[in-house]
């Protein structure tokens, strides 16, 4: 994903070729600090203030002050504005360029030694590998993240639930599944429970019943989730919020991993099996994917 725009907390636009961060800065020593990532769709910005009310809770779990709304939107605002400008979007050089636009909120501690935290957002296309995983779904791997369900609420200082800057098991993870011919992972507890995708949301299908876990099992509260669950509810389908065994989800109706920049990806193939009814779960996928645009 090339970043083609860059924008500082103070309205400030960089070079996105050009160094931003000093040497010390604890994003790069530590990866302390949170992020959040959103899907600007036809000009429009999706699930902003729910993306904010995270990270909000994010700095809140890390002790980091207390994130300036007002300029976090005044930044995404100039981040679409230099987008539609270098991108060509709505005319122009480069006319033609994906309506999509993925915005990255990226807020450190600042430099390490103390100083005041630093505040940043990028801005980059939609890669052709997650438009396609939307319209294809993906390929799942089991593993064991080494944690039992419980244990969010008797070790905070874990950070789990949080979007921390600290991804390096999560990409770890992913290169896992991919040296093993996988697209993806779905992370399960000691005590087998599903809890989430190294960047995603898992969503089940019971029927016309739609399961994803609770976040007192330590995961992230997913935004894309949370708005599939009011669209799918006014339907008529009901969406419930309950521990989800990581074997039921090869007799499941579908499996989907949701997140904000792809969306609703099906689960095609779990653990190097292919998952039965797979013509209903592509039809369920199609209608829940209509709801949810």
């Amino acid at each position: 994903m090339t970043v083609r725009v860059v924008v500082g907390l103070d309205g400030a636009v960089h070079d996105p070729g050009a160094p931003l961060l000093a040497a010390d800065d604890l994003a790069a020593v530590r990866g302390d600090g949170v992020f959040e990532t959103l899907l600007v769709r036809d000009g429009v910005v999706r699930e902003e203030r729910a993306h904010l009310d995270r990270m909000a809770r994010s700095a809140a779990a890390l002790g980091l002050p207390e994130p300036d709304r007002d300029a976090w939107r005044r930044c995404i605002a100039t981040v679409r504005e230099q987008w539609a400008r270098t991108a060509g979007v709505g005319g122009g050089a480069g006319a033609g360029a994906a309506p999509e636009l993925v915005v990255r909120l990226l807020l450190s501690r600042g430099r390490e030694g103390g100083s005041t935290p630093t505040g940043w957002a990028t801005g980059s296309p939609v890669t052709p590998a997650v438009a396609d995983q939307r319209e294809a779904g993906v390929s799942v791997l089991r593993l064991e993240r080494g944690l039992p369900s419980d244990l969010a609420s008797r070790a905070p200082w874990l950070l789990l639930g949080a979007k921390t800057l600290s991804y390096a098991v999560n990409m770890a993870a992913l290169r896992h599944a991919v040296a093993l011919g996988a697209d993806d992972v779905i992370f399960t507890s000691t005590d087998g429970a599903v809890l989430e995708g190294p960047t995603s949301t898992v969503v089940v299908a019971r029927g016309r019943e739609l399961v994803t876990p609770p976040v007192e099992t330590g995961i992230l509260p997913g935004t894309t989730q949370q708005a599939l669950f009011r669209a799918a509810g006014q339907a008529g389908f009901t969406c419930t919020v309950g521990r989800v065994e990581a074997a039921e989800l090869t007799d499941a109706a579908a499996v989907w991993l949701l997140s904000s920049v792809r969306l609703l990806a099906r689960v095609h193939t779990l653990d190097g099996v292919v998952l039965p009814r797979a013509e209903p779960a592509a039809a369920l996928t199609a209608e829940l994917a209509s709801l949810l645009a």
